[in-house]
Parts: C-alpha cells; structure tokens; sequence
C-alpha cells in the first residue's frame, strides 16, 4: 500500500507571501527546524532564502552572533590564551593613554591628570594617589 504524500513542487519567488516568511522565520527561530529543514519542508531552493529571510524578519542579533561563533568552540587554554591578550591590550592601551597625557602635560605646561583626578568623586579616585 502506497503511503500519500504532499507532492513538494518547486516555488517561485512570487510564491513567498510575508506570513509564509515569518511562519518559517517563527518555526527555525523557535528551535522547531533547522533552516535546512525549513528549506526541504517547504521545498524553498534558494540556499541562503531563509537565512535571508532570518536576518531580515527574525528578532536575533545576527551581528553579535557571527563574533561570537569561533567562541564557542575554544578550549579552556584557548579562552585563557585570549583573555590574557584581551588584558594585555587593555594593559598597552592604558599605558599609552598615561603616558600622552603626561607628554601633552609637560609640552602645554599644564596639569590635565591633576585636575581631571580632581574633579572624580571619591570612590572613583585612585588609592594610590
């Protein structure tokens, strides 16, 4: 006995009314398929159609996600190994910010650093100065 299926027929792109889209959009940001699946079920060709549509109609950060990705799969040495550049360029970047101040200071005659430490309320002062 033959099981009955829904013929899938190729679409066009006159064929994706804006509720389809954001049904698919909906169903693959929901966890319910995959962008791959939502493609074969809805017999969609276009390889990246959906991620289109997903980066148009969807309500995730697509921005903050592709910096992140290579994160995701790091080693804890890894993840140490970047963290302690991440510091070491803060670390450089403070230096080098001191240190113009400082030149700046002694070419206009003035006392940036000083007033600047003044004006900062206590709490935010530092403690060894």
């Amino acid at each position: 006995m033959k099981t009955l299926t829904a013929p899938s027929r190729k679409r066009t792109q006159r064929d994706y009314s804006l509720a389809f889209k954001l049904s698919v959009v909906e169903q693959v940001e929901k966890g319910e398929l995959s962008y791959k699946q939502a493609q074969h079920r809805y017999g969609i060709q276009g390889r990246s159609t959906v991620l289109v549509w997903l980066r148009k109609h969807g309500t995730l950060d697509w921005t903050a996600q592709r910096a992140s990705k290579p994160m995701h799969n790091e080693t804890p040495e890894q993840k140490i190994k970047r963290l302690e550049k991440a510091l070491q360029d803060k670390e450089d970047y403070a230096y080098l910010l001191e240190e113009t101040i400082k030149r700046v200071d002694q070419i206009k005659g003035t006392s940036f650093r000083k007033k600047f430490l003044e004006s900062l309320p206590e709490k935010l002062k530092p403690k060894d100065e």
